[in-house]
């Protein structure tokens, strides 16, 4: 179900800034006024993954966000004695229990909007708590896509 939330075209640019310029480690995107997706903030290049959950968490325990984070981390394939240094590209939808279910569903039936526009993300991920988007949570969800 679309909810006729649109897509600014800022967040297309920052995305292809992360992907393709390797500018900024993260951004945390929200919906302005109910009415499109907009970008709140850009997390620098040597950001850790702690200050991305920070801004992804700083509306409080009623808000939702969308956040799209460049994850690195090294795969060892088996067989070999080398590890390879990988990045993936996720994209978060933030949506605490405790916020409210008008709220909720505007996020989720908008998270298909942001999707299509956001090309070549390798991961999509629901969280609902501090759990699941905990860095090793995410890192698993992450390499579960790696072959061996």
């Amino acid at each position: 179900m679309a909810s006729g939330v649109t897509v600014s075209d800022i967040c297309k640019t920052t995305y292809e800034e992360i992907k393709k310029d390797k500018k900024y480690r993260y951004v945390v995107f929200f919906i302005k006024d109910e009415k499109q997706i907009d970008v709140e903030v850009v997390g620098p290049r040597d950001a850790a993954y702690d200050a991305f959950l920070e801004d992804l968490q700083k509306g409080g325990s009623g808000e939702c966000r969308y956040g799209l984070f460049d994850f690195e981390y090294t795969h060892q394939c088996q067989g070999t004695s080398e590890a390879s240094k990988k990045q993936k590209l996720f994209l978060m939808l933030w949506c605490p229990d405790t916020a409210k279910v008008k709220k909720k569903m505007l996020y989720s039936s908008s998270f298909d909007a942001l999707k299509k526009s956001l090309v070549g993300v390798q991961k999509y991920i629901q969280a609902t708590d501090a759990s699941e988007a905990a860095m090793d949570a995410v890192e698993e969800k992450l390499r579960a896509t790696d072959r061996n």
